[in-house]
């Protein structure tokens, strides 16, 4: 049986909406963060990191827009932040979820998504942790 919180994820893509497109996104990065909770980032490296692309996202105007997972600010977090240690660990956690997540159609076709765009995959977990530093602010 999947875990409740995974439940409560498929409700909210299976649920008719207004805006589809920002609830996708957020289920996504939501996935991806939990994907990658074992991904090791040093804390001075992320801190660093994230800084700088909180910085480029208040150049581009107002830094509480929300985040675009293809916008600068999280595609320069991606490119810095990467390494293919860290995507292989990414990818673990993307297939674990998957397992978990069997009998969710909605949470599933997601995971697959992620899966098989690695671009999209790391882009969302680097948007998790710029959110969650914005959260901080």
């Amino acid at each position: 049986m999947p875990q409740p919180w995974l439940v409560d994820l498929e409700e909210g893509l299976a649920a008719p909406t207004d805006d589809e497109t920002d609830v996708l996104a957020t289920a996504l990065v939501v996935l991806a963060s939990v994907a990658g909770a074992n991904v090791p980032v040093d804390k001075d490296e992320r801190r660093g990191a994230t800084r700088r692309a909180l910085l480029r996202l208040a150049a581009g105007g107002d830094p509480s827009r929300g985040l675009d997972l293809n916008g600068p600010a999280v595609t320069e977090l991606a490119e810095e932040l990467r390494d293919i240690d860290r995507q292989i660990i990414l990818e673990t956690g993307f297939r674990e979820l998957a397992a978990q997540s069997k009998g969710l159609p909605h949470v599933s076709e997601a995971l697959h998504g992620l899966m098989h765009a690695p671009d999209i995959g790391w882009r969302a977990y680097v948007c998790s942790l710029l959110a969650e530093d914005l959260a901080g602010e």
